[in-house]
Order: C-alpha cells, then structure tokens, then sequence
C-alpha cells in the first residue's frame, strides 16, 4: 500500500511542472494503454491505445494552453525597452 501511495504522489509531483500540454499527452498516453491493454488484452493493443492516447491528451492539453495564453504573446526589444504583444495590445515589460 505504501509503495502505491509514494508511486502515486511521485507521478503527481512530476506533472505538477509540466505544461498542459505535456500533462495531458502524459494522462492520455497512460489512459490509452489501460484502455487499450484491457479492451484487447494484448501488448500491442495497450501501444496502439498509449499512442491514440497520447495523440488526443496533447492536442486536448494544447487548446488548453492557448486558451490560457500561454502562446499568444511575444516579447519585443526596441531602445526604449522591452515589450509584448498581448493579443493586439502593446504591454511594457521590464528587460
């Protein structure tokens, strides 16, 4: 039961830094291995269902993320200083 417990809060903590996109390909890619392991109860099955798995978590992940806003910035530099782009709009930052 221990060995469960330490298992379970080592995966949770290695996913705690990830972006959603890299936590939703990690969820999908284990999901689609039970899934597929059980549903064709064969090795071959539980990769197919890990890869599906993991094709679907990170494009589910990668929606989330630019919904969040990860991605719809970018910094500039010009001689006044440093500044973004945030969806149209000019945002002073500091260098």
């Amino acid at each position: 039961m221990m060995k469960k417990v330490v298992l379970v809060a080592a995966l949770v903590g290695a996913l705690a830094s990830c972006t959603a996109t890299e936590q939703g390909t990690a969820i999908g890619a284990g999901s689609g291995a039970l899934i597929g392991g059980a549903v064709s109860n064969s090795w071959g099955g539980a990769a197919v269902g890990a890869v599906a798995g993991g094709l679907v978590g990170a494009a589910v992940g990668n929606s989330v993320d630019q919904r969040n806003g990860r991605y719809n910035h970018r910094v500039y530099r010009d001689r006044y200083g440093c500044y973004i782009i945030v969806n149209g709009q000019r945002r002073d930052v500091r260098c």
